[in-house]
């Protein structure tokens, strides 16, 4: 098969943190299609991966590229933004076989209050969240972030938030920073519960939130629950292909965000997993049942360690 593997920060020329992630979950994807055998282009503005044909694009062209090369390609599937996701997502799923999760449910994840509430409306644990005009309670630590945003991109601790319009205010919840990777669609397939690494000061006012990097697995013994929350959550908003819950592990687990897309754990999860990605994509891509997967070993990396 053709597969066309579309990353934004790649795609578009971005640089910093967004392009080492982005190179890394290219890579991941491409060196897995092309093990199976698959035929790989990719979009690209500069940067270069060891597997498949890069194909020219620039943030002016990207839309106009996804669709040239879909309509060549068995099947697509794009990484970006949360915000921007959902228009990319249309034009793959209108020229080939989608890999990813739908446009309405890529949509419903990236505004992160609708999201939230939707989570809350199916009997799920998400921290206290208030958007630009509602009246809130100002006692307490809070966190800050855009609406529409991906990782922790502007995200703030505040003990007196200030919400900014396309902007939210969700209550900071003590715990264990844990994302649970999973592939959904016809079955859901929990891969991995994997530890975030986040540079965070609560007891400073106005402090950055920063991912740093991921262990995964996490080992817990309340792995099951973890695996039935991010099921339930995944299942009320309607994803597809491999998604990411971000968790907060305290009393209960807080869902605090639902990536529709694959996000940087899955560099780690392919160095342990006995499968290889791109077949569970496929398969799930197609509706057919997915294999049993076997985690051997553990694996870490920094924000550094992509380079």
């Amino acid at each position: 098969m053709k597969i066309l593997l579309s990353e934004y920060a790649v795609s578009t020329g971005m640089s910093g943190t967004y392009l080492l992630e982005g190179k890394a979950m290219l890579s991941t994807l491409a060196s897995s299609f092309s093990r199976l055998g698959h035929e790989v282009i990719y979009t690209t503005s500069d940067t270069t991966i060891e597997h498949g044909k890069p194909v020219r694009s620039s943030e002016e062209d990207i839309e106009a590229t996804i669709r040239k090369c879909a309509k060549e390609c068995d099947a697509g599937l794009v990484i970006a933004p949360e915000d921007i996701l959902p228009g990319l997502t249309a034009i793959i799923e209108e020229n080939t076989l989608n890999l990813g999760c739908s446009p309405d449910s890529a949509s419903i994840c990236s505004d992160k209050l609708e999201c939230t509430r939707i989570l809350e409306n199916a009997g799920l644990a998400v921290p206290r969240t208030y958007a630009f005009g509602e009246s809130m309670p100002f006692k307490g630590c809070w966190v800050t972030k855009p609406r529409y945003g991906c990782a922790s991109e502007d995200t703030f601790v505040c003990h007196r938030p200030d919400i900014r319009r396309d902007h939210i205010a969700t209550e900071y919840i003590e715990g264990e920073h844990l994302s649970v990777s999973l592939i959904c669609g016809k079955e859901q397939l929990p891969l991995t519960v994997n530890a975030q690494r986040m540079e965070i000061d609560p007891a400073k006012d106005a402090s950055k939130i920063d991912y740093c990097g991921c262990t995964t697995p996490y080992r817990t013994d309340r792995e099951q629950e973890l695996y039935d929350v991010a099921k339930k959550a995944t299942r009320a908003l309607g994803c597809n292909g491999y998604i990411g819950v971000d968790i907060i592990l305290g009393d209960r687990p807080y869902i605090v965000d639902v990536n529709p897309r694959p996000t940087t754990s899955l560099v780690g999860i392919t160095k342990i997993m006995d499968k290889e990605i791109a077949e569970l994509l496929l398969k799930n891509g197609m509706g057919e049942s997915l294999p049993e997967i076997k985690i051997t070993g553990e694996y870490s990396f920094t924000k550094e360690e992509l380079r």
